[in-house]
């Protein structure tokens, strides 16, 4: 087996962290491995435990991150790594126990640059039940495979992903500028280049959902407001799907203004979103408890509301900042700070 590299960005992730690497550390793989853990300016325990990580396994060890942004620490990791495949996962994704032989193989078989599966959101309590719930419903992500699944086959971009480094190197990396949307913004650039992107639902990552409908909306306002900026700087990039959330939002304000101004029954449409929402909930709440289920319309609308507020309110300025960031491509071994 192909010896691999797996890169994780980390920020203030004492929660998860040295569960998320024994994920890694116990995989049923027989190739040779190493863990890069790229650290942020974290002001929790995060510093404390990736130094018990390293003393611990002779496969782990860290480098620095001042800027603390994710795709400056992936870049990071990437250049401290010397693998042929490379291996991304979050502080807070556990990989099921054959990700990365099945994730190996599938590169093998289909030929792709990157392949990936499903981001199998999980809650630890009633909220983050809701929340995985509304993420892994098609009313919550639309058709959206790497949150609710499907059949294997190309696709515009996969959860997290495992790269051929040539693939990484041939694009210089992520770009720098892309706070989120980074994933998207560099299989769109590969894909142009020919490359083939693979979703398969054989591969399966843990994730834990944000843990407060204030930390859910910042989340989901930046993912609109990224998106956004992909959709100035890779024109043709965007579809319908992408374009729900900030309809709905303008909609549900016209709704408002003129059932306020004019007539009570421009009420209709925020009352018909209302019912869509606690309707499509029924479904995505099976086997919960009472309490996660009634909190599901409440994260739908959330994700929803943050998403197209994020994209409509997207300043121009970040999209002219981007398109000035281009970067010399990533090298293994290399040790220029990011």
């Amino acid at each position: 087996m192909p010896p691999v590299s797996v890169i994780m960005p980390v920020l203030n992730e004492e929660r998860y962290l040295r569960t998320s690497v024994r994920h890694i550390l116990e995989q049923e793989y027989d190739g040779e491995m190493e863990v890069v853990i790229a650290l942020g300016p974290s002001t929790d325990r995060t510093d404390e435990i990736a130094a018990e990580l390293v003393r611990e396994d002779p496969r782990v060890r860290t480098v620095p991150n001042p800027t603390g942004r994710t795709p400056a620490a992936l870049n990071a990791a990437i250049k401290a790594s010397r693998h042929p495949i490379v291996v991304r996962v979050d502080g807070h994704g556990m990989l099921s126990p054959n990700y990365i032989a099945t994730a190996v193989r599938l590169l093998e078989e289909t030929g792709a640059q990157n392949v990936g599966g499903v981001m199998h959101a999980e809650g630890e309590n009633a909220w983050e039940d809701a929340v995985a719930a509304a993420m892994t419903s098609k009313i919550g992500v639309g058709n959206a495979a790497f949150h609710t699944g499907g059949g294997a086959g190309p696709a515009e971009t996969v959860y997290l992903g495992v790269f051929r480094r040539e693939a990484l190197e041939q694009q210089g990396g992520y770009n720098v500028e892309f706070i989120r949307a980074q994933d998207w913004e560099l299989n769109f650039r590969i894909r142009e280049a020919g490359g083939l992107i693979w979703f398969s639902p054989e591969l399966r990552v843990q994730y834990r959902p944000r843990p407060s409908v204030k930390a859910l909306a910042k989340q989901y306002k930046d993912y609109g407001r990224w998106r956004h900026v992909v959709a100035r700087y890779h024109p043709g990039s965007i579809n319908l799907r992408y374009l729900a959330p900030p309809v709905a939002v303008c909609a549900l304000a016209a709704g408002v203004v003129v059932g306020a101004v004019l007539t009570p029954l421009g009420f209709v449409i925020p009352a018909g979103y209302l019912a869509a929402i606690t309707a499509g909930s029924i479904p995505a709440g099976k086997g919960l408890s009472l309490k996660a289920r009634l909190q599901i319309p409440v994260a739908l609308a959330t994700m929803h509301m943050s998403w197209g507020y994020g994209f409509l309110t997207s300043p121009r300025s970040l999209a002219k900042r981007v398109i000035a960031s281009r970067r010399p491509a990533v090298r293994a071994g290399e040790t220029e700070t990011v």
